[in-house]
């Protein structure tokens, strides 16, 4: 991890050849990564993805909320970052469907963990939220 204190590059392209990956730099490429898997949609994304390949609309299906536009854009960026794989198979109509890379199997593992560590802990959430509210 790189001392972000002595870091003077802004620019992530040059950061990312002078120093170490490091998260809690901004300049750092890691914090896109992070962000592309830990924000809502793409956790969401990498975690319904786990278990089985699925087509563009069954993804949209699992992922209640999830417009088109933001699907097609979390997509890209998870492919990109080397967490999904897009196949086109020849077919008429083609027919795309998006599965895990190894490393997307991983992190989803990772991250199946956390949502189950989550939902087997809203009680006490709702607790503590009450507890919050009522102060």
């Amino acid at each position: 991890m790189g001392d972000p204190t002595t870091e003077t590059t802004t620019d992530p392209e040059t950061a990312s050849e002078n120093y170490p990956p490091d998260v809690f730099s901004r300049a750092c490429t890691s914090r896109v990564v992070l962000q592309h898997i830990s924000g809502r949609w793409g956790a969401l994304t990498l975690s319904a993805l786990r278990d089985e390949p699925l087509r563009f609309n069954a993804l949209r299906r699992r992922i209640d909320g999830i417009s088109e536009k933001m699907l097609s854009q979390t997509l890209q960026a998870l492919e990109r970052d080397g967490f999904v794989v897009r196949e086109v198979q020849a077919t008429i109509p083609p027919r795309v469907e998006y599965s895990l890379t190894p490393l997307g199997t991983t992190v989803a593992g990772r991250l199946w963990e956390l949502i189950g560590l989550l939902e087997s802990s809203m009680d006490q959430v709702s607790a503590a939220q009450q507890a919050y509210d009522a102060r």
